[in-house]
């Protein structure tokens, strides 16, 4: 894959600019819900070897994949804070109802390109780490998901298609949207999604491109309709004891490490769905790129009641980053 090499040539820059003196060698385990050759399976094998040569060795980090530590993203919050994690890389979504404000990639149809959405992590990013702080956390970074289309047997392009579609979510927000405008929507981790498809628990899936590949779900389902409903974030973190007890050049070494492998899973995104589709196409799968602009616009208006939920429980927070967001994508 493409996206590969990308993370291979960004780490070897990385790895040829960094340095630091000599401390004691810290060992941590990270845990991530998702996939290896996930993209963001992809960014954190360059953050950990990263942060390896960076810190002359001093820091190892084991990765684990796949949720092989037991733990959900819906759980690694509290993981972190207690302790029982050291790091860990985690859908936002999963975790916003402890915290409101880790909805806010996941707003349906806030961010209608890659370039908007990067744009909404930058401007929202001292109000994550804020929220983080409260769990005595610090945010290293964050990794995209592609935009979220329809998975299913056919295309979905009205909401006659919507009515009854037994359709898995991530979040509250996808799944309070497609409630509104029909669907039987439910929300589940993700390792539930491939047996639920398998037994005809679902019959649809919103989520990326790159989600479905990696989970084959052609074995199951035949289309996919891109609907772009949100380009929502993992976001990598650790326990904040853990970060103290380090020295300043290893904690250099993480922000350095964070900022290479952010930015390779951001600049690689777009080639990502390019290869995405290449790769459903290839095993027979159908994707429908133009949905109809009705069909949108509905979607869109039943999404509403997720912005009016999410200010609510936001607070003024909400719209001050809604407001300074749209003012810079105005301006660029």
């Amino acid at each position: 894959m493409n996206l590969r090499h990308l993370f291979a040539t960004a780490l070897a820059s990385a790895v040829l600019s960094t340095g630091g003196a000599l401390a004691d060698t810290v060992r941590w385990d990270m845990a991530n819900e998702y996939a290896h050759n996930s993209i963001h399976g992809e960014a954190q094998q360059m953050f950990t070897e990263t942060a390896a040569s960076a810190s002359n060795g001093t820091i190892e980090i084991t990765n684990h994949f796949g949720a092989a530590l037991g733990y959900t993203s819906a759980q690694h919050l509290d993981a972190v804070a207690d302790g029982a994690l050291p790091i860990a890389n985690t859908n936002m979504g999963s975790v916003s109802g402890i915290e409101p404000i880790f909805l806010l990639s996941s707003l349906p149809f806030l961010a209608n390109s890659i370039e908007d959405a990067r744009m909404l992590w930058e401007v929202a990013r001292p109000h994550y780490e804020e929220a983080f702080a409260k769990y005595d956390q610090i945010l290293l970074y964050a990794s995209p998901w592609p935009p979220a289309g329809i998975w299913a047997n056919e295309p979905i392009s009205s909401e006659a298609d919507l009515q009854g579609l037994k359709i898995r979510a991530w979040d509250v927000s996808g799944t309070t949207t497609l409630k509104a405008a029909g669907a039987a929507a439910i929300q589940l981790t993700w390792a539930d999604v491939v047996p639920q498809l398998a037994s005809g628990g679902i019959e649809a899936v919103l989520t990326s491109a790159e989600g479905g590949v990696n989970s084959k779900f052609w074995e199951h389902l035949s289309d996919f309709t891109e609907i772009n409903f949100s380009t929502s974030l993992n976001m990598t973190h650790v326990n904040k004891s853990e970060w103290d007890a380090l020295t300043d050049e290893q904690r250099q070494a993480l922000r350095d490490a964070a900022e290479a492998a952010s930015n390779a899973a951001w600049d690689g995104l777009e080639e990502l769905v390019a290869d995405n589709y290449a790769e459903m196409e290839e095993n027979g799968m159908t994707v429908h790129r133009d949905a109809p602009q009705d069909f949108l616009a509905a979607l869109t208006e039943a999404g509403q009641v997720v912005y009016d939920d999410w200010l609510e429980k936001v607070g003024p927070e909400g719209q001050e980053i809604l407001d300074a967001y749209f003012a810079r994508r105005d301006q660029s």
